[in-house]
C-alpha cells in the first residue's frame, strides 16, 4: 500500500479499476494530478464539515429523508442565521490541530446550497436572512491561511423534480413525473462550473450519493466520465473522489473510505478493494456527520490520535468531521478535541506529515510509518518492554523519538527484531525512531 514516488509508476498505477455500471474507458492522470496526489497523501490529515439548514433541527443532515416534506422543510431557510459564523476562527482552530486541508459540504442531500449559486435560489445567499456567501468567506481565508480547500458536493437531490430518485427521498413530495434526467445533470455541472470558477483553486470534489441508485434492475448511467473530464479542464491541479463504496472508477484520483480503515468494513460501507490510488478515510468525531443535539458521544483525544496513525500506517489520509451548530459555532467539544490533536501533532507531527504506510501490517501493539530510510514505529498498547517488530530493512539504529535516547534491539531468528523499551510504555503514541538500510 506505500504510495511510489516516481511519476511513470504513479500514473501507471493511478489508472482506476474499470466498474461495470461505469462506461470503458481509459485515464491516465497528468502530471498536474500526480502532483496534487503526493501533496495529498503528505498532508494527511483534514477537517470535514458536514454544515446546512439542517443543522436548525439537530437531527442530523438526513433529517429531510426520515418525514418533513420539501416544501416544509425549505421554510427552514427563513430562518437560518448563523451569526456566530467566522471562517477565521474556523480556520485558526483547523490549522492549530495540525489539519491541511477542509472537505466543505456545499450542497448535501437536501438540496440547499451553501454558496452563492446563480443556478437556484435555494441557496444561503438568496434564501436566508444571512444574506452572506459563507463559502466564499471560507475560501477567501483558507487560501489566506494556505489549507487547502475541498468541496463535498452532492449527486443526489431530494427537493429538486428534475432529479430521478432512487432509494432515498421518497418521503419528500416531490412529484416523480418531473423526473429529467438531462436537466439535473445539466444543473449540477453549471454548479461545478461555478464552484471551480469563483472560488479560487479547489483541492479537490468530493462526490456522494451514486448509491441511490446502486439497486437499480438497469444500471444507472451517472454520466461521470464527462463530469470528471469537466472538473479536470476547469482546473487541472483538482482532485476527484467518490463515495460510492465501490472499486475507483476511472477519473477519479482518490479513493474513500467511510467510517472504516482501508481494508476494514466494520460499518459495511467500507467492502471495496483497496487500490494504488491515495487513500481517504472519513469518520466523524461524534456518531452523526450534521449537528444532532443529542449527541454527545464524543471520541476522546487518544482515540483520534489513534485512528489518525492507525489510516498513517495504512498509507491513508484522515478526513475528521465536524456538524457545526446552527449559530455557525463549532461545537465547543469538538474545539477541545482539535487542541487536543494539535499539540500531539506540533510534537510529533514529524512522524505522520509526508510519511507513507510502514514496513508491515499493524500489529497487536501499534503501526508504523515511514519517511525514506526512517521507520517510526508507533507504540499505542501494550503490557510489555518487548516489542516484536517484523521489519525485514536492515535495523541500523533504534532511539525514542521523545529523548532521542538509544533503544537496544536484538535480531530475531524469524526476522525482524525484538525492541528494548527502557520502561512500559504510558504515553498515547510511543514512539520509536528507526533508522534502516540495506
Amino acid at each position: 500500500m506505500k504510495k511510489l514516488a516516481t511519476l511513470l509508476l504513479t500514473a501507471a498505477l493511478g489508472c482506476a479499476q474499470m466498474s461495470a455500471s461505469e462506461p470503458d474507458n481509459t485515464y491516465t492522470p497528468s502530471p498536474e494530478i500526480v502532483r496534487a496526489q503526493k501533496e495529498f497523501s503528505d498532508n494527511g490529515f483534514g477537517i470535514f464539515i458536514h454544515w446546512g439548514i439542517y443543522s436548525m433541527f439537530g437531527q442530523g443532515e438526513w433529517y429531510l429523508n426520515y418525514g418533513p416534506t420539501a416544501e416544509e422543510y425549505a421554510k427552514a431557510a427563513r430562518g437560518f442565521y448563523p451569526a456566530e459564523f467566522d471562517a477565521a476562527e474556523w480556520v485558526k482552530a483547523f490549522k492549530d490541530a495540525g489539519a491541511k486541508y477542509v472537505t466543505f459540504t456545499s450542497r448535501h442531500h437536501d438540496g440547499f446550497s451553501m454558496f452563492g449559486t446563480k443556478q437556484s435560489d435555494y441557496n444561503i445567499v438568496d434564501a436566508t436572512p444571512f444574506k452572506r456567501d459563507v463559502l466564499k468567506e471560507l475560501a477567501d481565508e483558507c487560501h489566506k491561511e494556505d489549507i487547502k480547500l475541498h468541496l463535498y458536493y452532492s449527486h443526489i437531490d431530494w427537493t429538486r423534480p428534475d432529479y430521478p430518485s432512487g432509494r432515498t427521498g421518497h418521503t419528500t413530495g416531490r412529484d416523480s413525473t418531473l423526473r429529467d434526467w438531462p436537466a439535473y445533470y445539466n444543473f449540477m455541472n453549471r454548479q461545478l462550473r461555478e464552484l471551480l470558477t469563483d472560488y479560487g483553486p479547489i483541492g479537490a470534489i468530493w462526490f456522494d450519493g451514486w448509491w441511490d441508485h446502486d439497486y437499480d434492475a438497469d444500471k444507472f448511467d451517472w454520466q461521470l466520465p464527462k463530469q470528471y473530464a469537466m472538473i479536470h479542464e476547469l482546473q487541472p491541479s483538482c482532485l476527484i473522489a467518490n463515495n460510492h463504496h465501490q472499486s475507483v472508477f476511472p477519473g477519479e484520483n482518490i479513493q474513500i473510505f467511510e467510517r472504516d480503515l482501508p481494508g476494514e468494513n466494520t460499518a459495511g460501507l467500507s467492502g471495496q478493494a483497496v487500490s494504488a490510488l491515495p487513500l481517504e478515510m472519513c469518520q466523524t468525531m461524534n456518531g452523526m456527520w450534521g449537528y444532532k443535539i443529542v449527541d454527545q458521544n464524543y471520541k476522546s483525544v487518544p482515540e483520534l490520535i489513534h485512528l489518525l496513525v492507525k489510516a498513517k500506517g495504512l498509507g491513508s489520509n484522515l478526513l475528521l468531521n465536524i456538524g457545526p451548530q446552527p449559530s455557525g459555532a463549532l461545537p465547543s467539544e469538538a474545539l477541545d478535541r482539535l487542541r487536543g490533536i494539535g499539540e500531539w501533532m506540533k510534537r510529533y507531527g514529524e512522524t505522520y506529515y509526508g510519511t507513507t504506510a510502514g514496513d508491515f501490517p499493524a500489529q497487536e501493539w501499534g503501526t508504523s510509518t515511514r519517511k525514506g530510510n526512517k521507520l517510526y514505529i508507533h507504540i499505542l498498547s501494550t503490557d510489555s518492554r518487548e516489542i516484536h517488530v517484523p521489519i525485514m530493512a536492515k535495523v541500523k539504529k533504534a532511539k525514542a523519538f521523545d529523548t532521542g535516547e538509544p533503544v537496544k534491539f536484538t535480531k530475531r531468528k524469524d526476522g525482524g527484531v525484538t525492541l528494548h523499551l527502557p520502561e512500559e510504555p504510558t504515553a498515547v503514541d510511543y514512539i520509536i525512531e528507526l533508522e534502516t538500510g540495506k
